[in-house]
């Protein structure tokens, strides 16, 4: 195999391995296994989650404060494990990208920054367990996550071996597109913030919030105060009512926001545009209305937790279907003319 096809490869690989382990996260934090090791790197002291008695019983003499629950700790380690096969995969690259340096075509700049990337969000997942999942820290592993992702994806569409895709846009969708994405990581940040302050249930209702269009209990002060020290144990949250009630509110004014702006310029590229521009834009507006249907199903059924953890990939393949579309609309190949 040449080291070319092999870092494609590994490239591809890491693109999988990332979107599993975003899933994986939002399942340990969405079934409140997030702090199901109570120390980092390990869990409780050991490689392995401990499930025999002799173990259990010595974790939790350690450990007073956070008696062991296999399950819990289990769903930690899964997550852990993904994420440092990922981080491994991603050193591999590094390597081959500098030693591929000189060959045409090869990436040596972002897999050094993607890298720097997974090192900081290894020290994200540290900071996790250890700030006792501080709101404004669990968030920026999500987005660092999401960027990792965003990174494997470019360098995917940039690297593949089929010439640049034929079609043709108005000349104003390139920079309404980057409008889009801007709008749509604003959401995703929203998203991270509502699950982190164990939010997502504060209106109960659809289309209203507890039964009015504008609750009169609501915190917007309280509820985006992003830094509250340390030593506070945020397991379950630590906001009232009325700041979570602002929160979740602001996030579906966010989702209200990222429709109109996403649907309406995917439906705009559908009547005029043409080629790999249409049939991208056709895929934005599938995975958007999809997730629109999974954040409403997350309220009308009460969390269930099959339904939050799709919404979290649901979110990761929106971005994904976005910075294609900037992709294609950046080919030399797609022609461009006023609208």
């Amino acid at each position: 195999m040449t080291a070319e096809r092999l870092f494609r490869q590994s490239l591809r690989l890491s693109l999988v391995l990332t979107l599993i382990v975003i899933v994986l996260g939002a399942w340990v934090r969405l079934s409140d296994a997030g702090l199901g090791c109570p120390d980092w790197p390990g869990c409780y002291g050991r490689l392995l989650a401990p499930t025999q008695a002799p173990h259990i019983e010595r974790a939790n003499e350690v450990f007073p404060e956070r008696p062991v629950e296999v399950a819990k700790a289990w769903k930690e380690m899964v997550h852990r494990y993904a994420a440092g096969m990922l981080g491994l995969l991603v050193l591999f690259m590094a390597v081959l990208a500098w030693r591929g340096r000189r060959r045409p075509g090869q990436p040596v700049v972002l897999p050094f920054v993607l890298l720097g990337v997974v090192i900081f969000q290894a020290a994200l997942g540290m900071w996790t367990v250890t700030l006792q999942l501080k709101p404004a820290i669990v968030t920026a592993h999500l987005l660092g996550g999401f960027t990792t992702l965003a990174l494997l994806w470019w360098m995917v569409l940039s690297t593949r071996r089929a010439g640049p895709p034929e079609g043709a846009a108005p000349r104003a969708a390139g920079p309404l597109v980057l409008v889009a994405l801007a709008v749509l990581v604003v959401q995703i940040t929203l998203g991270g913030w509502v699950s982190t302050n164990y939010a997502a249930l504060a209106c109960p209702d659809f289309p209203k919030c507890q039964m009015q269009w504008w609750p009169e209990n609501t915190d917007f002060s309280e509820g985006f105060v992003l830094w509250r020290g340390t030593g506070v144990d945020y397991e379950f949250g630590v906001l009232d009512g009325p700041a979570r009630t602002a929160i979740h509110l602001t996030h579906r004014i966010g989702a209200l926001t990222t429709l109109l702006v996403l649907g309406g310029l995917g439906l705009w590229l559908l009547a005029r545009a043409r080629g790999a521009v249409r049939a991208v834009a056709g895929a934005v507006l599938v995975l958007l209305v999809a997730q629109l249907s999974l954040g409403i199903s997350n309220v009308v059924f009460y969390l269930p937790l099959p339904v939050a953890v799709a919404h979290n990939a649901g979110a990761a393949l929106l971005l994904l279907s976005v910075l294609a579309l900037i992709y294609v609309l950046r080919s030399p190949r797609v022609r461009t003319a006023a609208s």
